[in-house]
């Protein structure tokens, strides 16, 4: 709804690991150091390319969430106002998108920092 600017910096979470991936009815929650993402648009998880799991509102996810947990992201970016791209040590990479012109589709918070972005 909002885009993702680009002066959002998402540097802090290269190298953190998540423990947990938590799933409510209709959002994704996970927390790479000091940064929680709260998703409610559909997460995507590639493998060389290939789509390996999927996740959107009231659904579980895929099992390859899985492989989030315990791998360190080697890298981060803000492609465009409607995409970040997490690339993990384990050859995953994640896409997260603004994919509503209608509502919002995460809110992305820094400890310490009272003001979340909301995307």
């Amino acid at each position: 709804m909002y885009r993702i600017p680009e002066s959002l910096d998402l540097s802090p979470v290269v190298g953190e690991f998540t423990t947990q991936v938590q799933v409510g009815q209709f959002d994704l929650q996970f927390t790479f150091g000091v940064v929680h993402f709260a998703i409610q648009s559909p997460v995507n998880l590639f493998r060389d390319g290939k789509l390996v799991a999927h996740w959107e509102e009231g659904r579980w996810p895929d099992p390859g969430f899985y492989d989030l947990m315990n791998a360190k992201v080697r890298r981060c970016e803000v492609v465009n106002d409607r995409l970040i791209l997490f690339e993990f040590e384990n050859g995953i990479t994640m896409h997260l998108e603004d994919s509503s012109d209608q509502y919002e589709c995460m809110q992305i918070s820094f400890e310490g920092d009272p003001s979340p972005w909301i995307i």
